[in-house]
This record gives structure tokens, sequence and C-alpha cells, in this order.
């Protein structure tokens, strides 16, 4: 089994966050990948990483970003594929982190989702890999049918709360 998604933060301190997007992916039997890699530290790594990711069969690649938030940018600049950046909260909430991903340079895109927001990030890739891939298409169509039924659900479940001047 070859990953189609490749997860990468820039510490495991980045795991409690990026475990959504793992979680997803899981859940979905969406073959992916999960490494720690740092822009900063490691970055003759994130560069081999990057540019051997589209040969090894990696469609999309994930990549948290707090602190600096240089490692969507870094990974982007070094392949072809298609990167989503998820910030990570940190010392300004967060927006520090999304304001360096979403201002890359003409040249090199990075999608980017919300703040802590691993699981868009996860669903994001699911939906770029779908384009290409029935099997994906159907496993994504099915899991937006489920959030409607979720939400009928809560409805019916609101209902039956009892409030004295519920109208």
């Amino acid at each position: 089994m070859k990953p189609l998604v490749s997860i990468i933060m820039g510490s495991t301190s980045d795991l409690p966050v990026m475990e959504k997007a793992c979680k997803w992916l899981d859940d979905n039997e969406i073959p992916f990948e999960v490494n720690a890699l740092s822009a900063h530290r490691t970055p003759d790594a994130v560069e081999a990483f990057a540019k051997g990711a589209k040969a090894r069969g990696v469609k999309v690649i994930i990549a948290a970003a707090g602190m600096a938030a240089a490692l969507p940018g870094v990974i982007a600049a070094s392949t072809p594929l298609p990167v989503i950046g998820v910030p990570i909260k940190g010392m300004l909430d967060g927006l520090d982190a999304m304001l360096s991903i979403i201002q890359m340079p003409p040249g090199i895109p990075v999608a980017t989702v919300g703040v802590n927001g691993a699981q868009n990030a996860a669903i994001l890739a699911a939906q770029m890999i779908a384009l290409n891939d029935e099997n994906v298409a159907a496993k994504v169509d099915a899991w937006k049918a489920g959030l409607g039924e979720k939400i009928e659900k809560a409805n019916k479940d609101l209902a039956e709360i009892k409030y004295q001047f519920r109208v």
C-alpha cells in the first residue's frame, strides 16, 4: 500500500492537532503517511522528502506549521504536488502561522485551512484525490452525506428538549 497523502509536522508536539487528519484518513481508508520534519532543523531532509514525494505515489501533502510556519512553503517550493498548510495555534492564537502560510510568493501556492483545521485539510486532500480516483470520490461523497444526517438527528434531539416558554 502506497500513501496517497503525506502528513508532515515540524515536531511531534503538533500531533495532537494533526491526529484529526490522521483519524479522518484512517476512518475513510485512504492510505497516508505521517512524519516529523523541520524546515529549520532538518532542511535537507525536508527538501529530499518534497522532491521525492511524487515518485513515491503521494498525491497531496498536508504540512502543519506553528511558530515560524515555514514548513508548508518550503515543501511547496520543492514539489509539484499540492500542499495544504495547517496553521497550528501558538503564540498569537495561530494568526502568526496562518499569515505566514497564506502570504506565499507568486509561483509557490499553498492551500490553507483554518487554525488547527487538520480534519479539513484531510477532507480537502481527499477531494483533490477524488478528482481522478472514483474509490476516494465515493468515500468523500458518503462522508459528506453523513454530515446532513448528523444535523437532522441533532435537530430532532433539540425538538425533544422541553422549556417552559419554548414555542
